[in-house]
């Protein structure tokens, strides 16, 4: 009996298994939940800490300059909701983020340029908190990623 004539029958390794390797993958809609929860939390932190900034400018400058930084804030929310459509529709129905978001704060300043009563600092720091919830936010997943590191040996 010679080799040829045996047949050949796969046989599985140790580095190989039954799985494809997708098994593990999380679906589309498990990462747009994520997505969605992500967009909630910091609209929550960034709502939460307006209302903390607002109060404190109120006390500490004057009811006009607290309303001109709820004003910048407002924008703000409203910047990064429309960020939040923006990256919502990317893949599916965009190649590339739009830039026309910037036209909000460029209009505001403008307003606030030629209107008396409102100030351009105030609003432009209200625009930013914003950013300030995104600083928290990945300081925040900086730390409990930092303890998780440390228990595990």
């Amino acid at each position: 009996m010679s080799l040829s004539d045996e047949p050949i029958t796969p046989t599985q390794t140790a580095q190989q298994d039954d799985k494809s390797g997708f098994e593990d993958t999380k679906p589309i809609n498990s990462s747009m939940g994520e997505f969605y929860q992500l967009y909630r939390e910091l609209i929550l932190i960034t709502l939460v800490l307006t209302g903390i900034i607002f109060i404190s400018v109120w006390i500490a400058y004057s009811p006009n300059i607290a309303l001109n930084y709820l004003l910048g804030a407002c924008a703000g929310v409203l910047y990064l909701r429309m960020l939040a459509k923006d990256v919502e529709r990317l893949g599916r129905e965009k190649q590339e983020l739009s830039k026309t978001r910037l036209a909000l704060l460029v209009v505001l300043i403008l307003l606030a340029s030629r209107l008396n009563q409102l100030h351009i600092l105030p609003i432009f720091l209200g625009f930013l908190t914003y950013k300030a919830t995104l600083i928290i936010y990945v300081v925040r997943l900086a730390l409990i990623s930092d303890s998780s590191t440390l228990r595990q040996p």
